[in-house]
């Protein structure tokens, strides 16, 4: 059983004995033993370890861990320093800085971000090395949707940013409308052109946050 030391805890525990989360275990077992799976196996819930609960005022959605040799970290969109940044952080980065909101040193390891509340949650925590979207549709969708729901229902203002068609498609989930849902395009070289540059979020959830009595997040 998982332990991830904060407040997201019980919902685990919840999750971690329904029939999908069962046949999701053995099914990554078997992957793990077998195959070369991203992120290491003790970093699949970095991002839950990172952001307790209560913490959570920023949700970042991805959907797929990144699968090439030393990039997925369990964080969505970051990679550790050192490793190259894939293209969709480095419009990430482009983006933040177009908007003037930089604050310091820019790092792909997006850790600072989750230490003030920033979730970086991809919707499919695995991946098998050099195969996207492997292990989709085996359960974790289901996992990180009621991590979501749980989100969405809590009464204490966040924001959701959802970018892509994936991403916005989670916008169901979330209940209350006390929340700020920014949605745009996919940060990816594909798509950033289109809807992504120019989408101001980082600013206008810092406006949100400090709107909501909350500390802003130093980008």
């Amino acid at each position: 059983m998982i332990n991830v030391g904060n407040d997201w805890q019980p919902i685990f525990d919840i999750e971690q004995v329904k029939p999908y989360y069962l046949e999701l275990r053995r099914f990554l077992k078997g992957e793990y033993s077998t195959k070369v799976v991203y992120p290491p196996m003790n970093e699949i819930f970095n991002a839950f370890r990172l952001t307790s609960f209560a913490d959570t005022k920023v949700i970042i959605v991805g959907q797929d861990p990144y699968h090439e040799q030393g990039q997925a970290m369990g964080l969505s969109f970051s990679v550790r320093e050192g490793i190259e940044e894939p293209p969709s952080l480095k419009n990430i980065h482009q983006e933040i800085i177009d908007e003037g909101v930089e604050q310091g040193p820019w790092s792909s390891d997006l850790s600072r971000w989750a230490k003030q509340g920033v979730l970086l949650l991809n919707s499919t925590l695995t991946v098998v090395a050099h195969r996207a979207a492997s292990h989709s549709g085996k359960g974790w969708e289901t996992f990180t949707d009621n991590a979501i729901v749980e989100l969405g229902r809590d009464e204490r203002p966040k924001v959701f940013m959802l970018w892509g068609s994936y991403a916005r498609s989670k916008k169901i989930l979330i209940e209350k409308n006390c929340h700020l849902i920014l949605e745009s395009a996919h940060p990816s070289p594909l798509s950033a052109y289109r809807g992504f540059f120019g989408n101001g979020h980082f600013k206008r959830c810092n406006e949100f946050l400090i709107g909501t009595g909350q500390t802003p997040i130093a980008w």
